[in-house]
């Protein structure tokens, strides 16, 4: 009979693989983007307004890519994760509610949320053995 315990032995492995692969969507399909393009920094900055936020949109906007950027690479790098994993995790969850208010449903918020969710397990699982914080 198989035995899925055979997996156990593939922990870190498998930590590498979800935080390289997390951190590549984020730096390359998200921060990169974004950040190349001034225009969208104080549209992506305008989330915070559903949080009673309604002053300096274009320096929350550059703070949120910068935290995806910074964030991606240091999750791809396993450095410093766990704090770049709770960044991350904080603004997917704006994400999440810029996304549900203005456009009226949770399907609209189901990616930003399914990402914070992954960034807090990353945040709690920590890098794992194959990381530059490996000790």
């Amino acid at each position: 009979m198989w035995r899925w315990s055979y997996f156990d032995r593939w922990h870190d492995l498998g930590l590498l693989v979800l935080r390289t692969g997390v951190g590549a969507v984020f730096l390359f399909i998200h921060g990169i983007p974004k950040l190349t393009d001034p225009s969208s920094w104080a549209r992506i900055g305008r989330a915070v307004s559903y949080l009673g936020i309604d002053f300096a949109h274009q320096s929350w906007g550059l703070a949120a890519i910068l935290a995806m950027t910074a964030g991606a690479t240091c999750l791809i790098l396993g450095f410093l994760q766990r704090p770049a994993a709770l960044l991350l995790t904080i603004t997917m969850l704006v994400a999440a509610i810029w996304r549900h208010y203005p456009f009226g449903g949770w399907n609209e918020s189901a990616y930003p949320a399914t990402m914070a969710i992954v960034c807090f397990a990353l945040m709690i699982l920590g890098p794992g053995k194959y990381a530059l914080a490996a000790r």
